[in-house]
């Protein structure tokens, strides 16, 4: 079983800290948007514009899916990643960490100009919009929520460690 899945907005941390948190355990980092791009043979911004959203939703289902069952390190997941219903009920019984930050933070951290498909009109609002949206998500999900706002991976990464029991 995974030691960790990060879950959380565009901006959050989850590759940082999952690298990280990985590194401290001795284990391996698996990011699944990293997963879909190996399988489509075509960056995330790219899928969306030649196969649409859907088609990303699917293979990111299909990347998670295969994760949990065979990746026993940390994971990160992509930040929609947990509105495929089918996707929530795999992530029961998983350590499951929603990474919070504000959306100045986010802002800062993905750039305006980043190649996020979902940020691509007005990525302000887009992002906000999405944090919003998906929040009560997370939350639901979580095990343990942590706030990243303002504050340096290393600090994090502990908490997450202790909030683990890790």
């Amino acid at each position: 079983m995974t030691k960790a899945v990060l879950i959380g907005p565009p901006g959050s941390g989850k590759t940082t800290l999952g690298r990280l948190l990985a590194e401290r355990l001795g284990v391996a980092f698996r990011d699944t948007d990293a997963d879909v791009e190996a399988v489509a043979g075509k960056p995330v911004s790219e899928i969306f514009i030649d196969d649409g959203e859907e088609r990303f939703r699917e293979l990111e289902h299909e990347a998670v899916r295969r994760a949990l069952a065979e990746h026993d390190g940390v994971l990160a997941l992509g930040g929609g990643a947990v509105l495929h219903e089918e996707t929530q009920a795999l992530l029961a019984g998983h350590p499951v960490v929603y990474l919070q930050v504000g959306l100045a933070d986010a802002v800062q951290r993905v750039g305006l100009a980043s190649a996020r498909p979902l940020l691509v009109l007005n990525p302000r609002s887009q992002l906000k919009r999405l944090m919003e949206e998906r929040r009560p998500v997370y939350e639901r999900l979580a095990v343990l929520t942590v706030d990243t706002g303002g504050r340096e991976p290393d600090e994090l990464a502990d908490e997450i460690l202790k909030g683990l029991g890790a």
